[in-house]
């Protein structure tokens, strides 16, 4: 539930929309999948993922508003669905992933390379 409505409002946002379209295309539901698995791992403990979350991101044309938006929408839904321990866990851990994948991507960038994984 957490992950579709998630996705539903990331899918008509303005400013994330095109930038996951265009990574994503017709893959959604492989892309869906792979989300159910990572937030199963990362919230409750079940470990269904393994790869490495931050490559497929590494090159995205994005930068500090997009990772606000996100996490605003991501927020929103959480606090739409959820309350309690785990929401704040949920929401936590996202500002977390945002604010490293965030830090990450601008070193890349400014020294235009690519991580080795």
């Amino acid at each position: 539930m957490l992950v579709d409505t998630f996705y539903d409002k990331v899918r008509r946002d303005d400013l994330l929309a095109e930038i996951f379209e265009e990574k994503i295309g017709d893959r959604w539901g492989e892309h869906l999948e792979k989300m159910y698995r990572f937030w199963q791992t990362v919230l409750l403990a079940e470990h269904t993922y393994y790869g490495s979350p931050f490559s497929p991101h590494s090159s995205l044309p994005v930068d500090q508003s997009h990772f606000e938006r996100w996490i605003a929408l991501f927020y929103k839904t959480v606090d739409e669905l959820f309350e309690g321990e785990k929401a704040e866990e949920a929401k936590w851990r996202a500002k977390k992933m945002a604010e490293m994948f965030l830090f990450k991507i601008e070193y890349y960038q400014s020294r235009n390379s690519k991580p080795l994984l």
